[in-house]
Formats: C-alpha cells, structure tokens, sequence
C-alpha cells in the first residue's frame, strides 16, 4: 500500500506495508503514483512490468523529460529491490494468534481520587464520579493493586503506574504511600516501578514538587493553552478560572523537572478551533514538552468538534507544523507530542497492530477496586473485568480486546497511518458506535493529518 501527499514543500512517499517513508522529488512522486494505481495489492512484482514502464515514461516524459523519467524508474526499481517500496503485507498472518497470545499486564490508571476541585466542562468522568459516587482510594486496595500488578507481570520487569483522577493530589498521602510501598516490592520482585501523576495543579506546593521529581518518571499537568480559552473550559465550581492560580505553579514545577519528562497537556473544542495559538501560549511560557487533544464528545453538546470543523483544524495542524519548524531551526523549539514520530520500526509489531493495550496489558483501577479495560470504560458495567481480590474474571470481554486490532476493524484496513495510531482509541469507537473494533471517523481524520505532518516535519528537519 502506497500513501502519498505533498506537506511543507515536500513531495512525500510511504510505504505503509515496510513502514518505509521517502521525501522525493516531483517526477518521482508522480511515477510511484502511476506505478502503485496499476499494481494490485496483494500482487507485488519483483520486477516492474516493462509494458507499465513504456506507460510511465510516455505519461511523464512530456512533462519531466524522458531521462528523468528513466532515472526515477530505475530508483524504484532499486527501493522495491531492498523491500522500501510496494511491499507485501507482513502482519496479516501475525493476528491470527492473537487471541490465543498469553499477555501480561505492564501497566495501570489508578483512579486515586473519584473527587475533583475542577469543574471542567467536557470533563468525561463527571468532575471524577465516573458514573458512580465520589470517593478516595484507600490505601489497603491501591496496595492490592499494586499486588496484582507484580503477580500478573510476568518476566516484564518495567511497570506503569498512573494516578489519575478526578484530581489524585486530593488524596495525597495515599499517593505517597503507595509510591512508598512500589519501592520497597522492587528488589524482592525485579521489578521497576515508573510511576506518574496526572493533576490540575490547583493543590500543588513545593513538598509535592519536590516528591514528585524524586519519584514519578513522568507528570502531565492540565491546562488548555491561553487564559480565556482555559478559564473558559476549566473553570472551580463557583465558575472562577483556574489559569492565574495554575500557570506560576506549572513553570515552577517544569523548571524543577529538569531532564524528567513531563507533558503540558491541553484539550481543544468547538470553542478554540485555533488551537496552534494555543500550543504557541504554551511554548512561550517556557513549557517544552507539551500536548493538545481533541475534544471527545457528543453532537449535542456545543463545544463538540464536528465534521464541518475539519478543514479548520487541518490548517491549524499545518500552522502549527510550520512554527515547530520555524523554532526548530532557530534553536528554541519545542517538543509537540502528535509530532513525535518513529519511523524506524518501532514500536513492537504488538502495539503497532494493537495499540495502547487496553483490556489486556493496560488497566484503570477504580478507589474500591474495580478492574476496567482503560479509564474511559470506568463505570460502564458491560466493561467490568473484575477486582484486586479476583483478579479478571469476566474473560470473554478481556478476549474481544485482545482480538481488537487493526484487522478486526473494517476501516483500518485500507488506511495509511494503521500501523502508526494502531486503531485507534477502543473507547472512542466504543462510545460513537457501540463497538470497539470500529472507529471514531472524526478522529481518525485528525490522527491521519498529524501523522503526516510529523513526516513533513522530519523532512524538514533532516534537510537542515
């Protein structure tokens, strides 16, 4: 399969079966393109066909020149030698076994705290009651949590730990306890713990700072980007905006990071479909690390994306793109998260078909213990996988997510980014069309334009 495009002035060639990614020049481009509309998938030449090249040559000669044309050929003929170009599909066959595959769980959403001090308008876990009751998390089942993760890791010895919320620094001191006990099962099990924290700020100090650089591998702080974009979206409950009492607290914290990772984290909405401006606000309180996610909502609700916001929000992606450069080159750039990009065949084939792992190696735990596929199905009882003290139980649900990949769904198969966003995300699917081996068209539109700027942006970058 053969995606092309042209972004940033730069004439760009996937192969998306060897994940080989080429920047080319105009006759070239339009050369793959003949040749890959007359080659059916599933019949990949060795060879190219000389009638198909006689046609290539006497279609583009008029327009190139025909030693130009003639050079291009024979440079696909050369990609197509070393298996860069037109390739056959080589993980079709891997999915058959993966129902039958023994996973192990690397990883877990714990939901800390069902409280929040936010009132955050598209929040999807209800200002943290997921559906059910406020409550905190004891330390008694985080401790069981944590027990369960050793006992069904495995041979994996690096293991994630999220604290999530609701806000998780409302329950504080079971964070640090927990933290405590992972440290201590460490040696016993040969096991790493790499803990992070998800938080909105409003409660951090300089004692929860200072713990957190010594102890999470990673914190994402929540904010939105400019003031009244934020203030907006992300308000206390007595409507006050939260960016004055938030943003001093988040540069200090980032400045303390050092060289740990953290992730300004963002959402856009119907609201601020100028969301570049956004991501700039962040690069320009000193933030480097930094993400902003697409609303996820229903039509109804007003700050809803649509599908006639598309076109606005791929020239957002493309400003955004151009300034990513522009600072990159300058030497004050900054590190947008949808840009990063590997194009060295990574990650594992697993999570290239697969994805995130939800329902099978990646679980959200609820305060009272509750096992769900990911923190997006807590509190819908049909996603129920069972507890600390059982473990999983309900198998005929874990079974559908491990068969959920990017073959079991219709429209990832004919799509060019399948082997980079891996699907898509299963509760999306799940909460637009009551399936999680189907896909949430609107952000596959979005994922599929950052993608290929993330390429451009390589080209760029690699052009210097």
């Amino acid at each position: 399969m053969i995606h092309q495009y042209i972004n940033q002035g730069f004439h760009i060639v996937m192969d998306v079966n060897s994940g080989s990614v080429h920047s080319v020049d105009p006759v070239m481009y339009d050369a793959v393109g003949l040749i890959a509309e007359r080659i059916p998938e599933m019949e990949k030449p060795k060879t190219l066909p000389a009638e198909l090249t006689k046609e290539v040559i006497s279609r583009l000669s008029s327009t190139y020149g025909e030693s130009e044309v003639k050079e291009a050929i024979d440079e696909i003929q050369s990609l197509i030698d070393s298996e860069e170009l037109l390739t056959k599909d080589q993980y079709h066959d891997y999915v058959i076994d993966f129902k039958k595959r023994k996973t192990v769980v690397k990883a877990l959403c714990l939901h800390i705290a069902h409280d929040c001090n936010l009132a955050c308008k598209y929040c999807f876990a209800e200002e943290g009651e997921y559906h059910g009751r406020r409550a905190l998390m004891s330390f008694e089942v985080g401790k069981k949590a944590l027990d369960f993760l050793i006992a069904n890791s495995g041979n994996r010895r690096n293991l994630e730990v999220d604290f999530f919320g609701g806000e998780p620094l409302m329950n504080w001191e079971v964070v640090k306890q927990l933290v405590e006990y992972g440290r201590s099962k460490e040696a016993e099990y040969n096991k790493n713990f790499r803990f992070t924290i998800t938080t909105n700020g409003v409660l951090l100090n300089d004692e929860i700072m200072e713990f957190c650089n010594r102890e999470m591998s990673n914190v994402v702080m929540s904010l939105d980007g400019r003031k009244d974009v934020n203030d907006n979206m992300r308000p206390f409950r007595n409507g006050k905006g939260s960016y004055d009492l938030i943003v001093p607290k988040f540069q200090k914290f980032a400045e303390l990071r050092g060289d740990k990772d953290y992730y300004i984290r963002g959402t856009f909405t119907h609201h601020n479909l100028d969301f570049s401006k956004d991501v700039i606000e962040f690069a320009d309180l000193g933030f480097e690390q930094m993400s902003i996610e697409p609303v996820v909502a229903q039509p109804e609700e007003d700050y809803a994306i649509t599908e006639e916001d598309l076109p606005k929000i791929m020239e957002e992606y493309d400003i955004l793109a151009t300034e990513y450069i522009k600072r990159a080159k300058e030497g004050n750039g900054f590190n947008f998260f949808h840009f990063n990009i590997d194009l060295n065949q990574g990650p594992c084939v697993a999570k290239r078909l697969a994805g995130c792992g939800s329902g099978t190696e990646y679980l959200a735990v609820t305060p009272w213990g509750d096992l769900y596929p990911c923190h997006q199905f807590v509190g819908q009882e049909d996603f129920l996988l069972g507890n600390v003290d059982t473990g999983v139980t309900n198998e005929p649900v874990r079974n559908e997510f491990k068969l959920c990949n990017v073959y079991a769904k219709d429209k990832c198969r004919d799509c060019f980014a399948r082997f980079y966003c891996s699907g898509g995300c299963a509760a999306n699917s799940q909460n637009f069309h009551g399936s999680i081996t189907d896909a949430y068209d609107i952000g596959c539109e979005m994922q599929k334009k950052r993608i290929e700027c993330a390429i451009a942006i390589k080209a760029a970058l690699a052009e210097g």
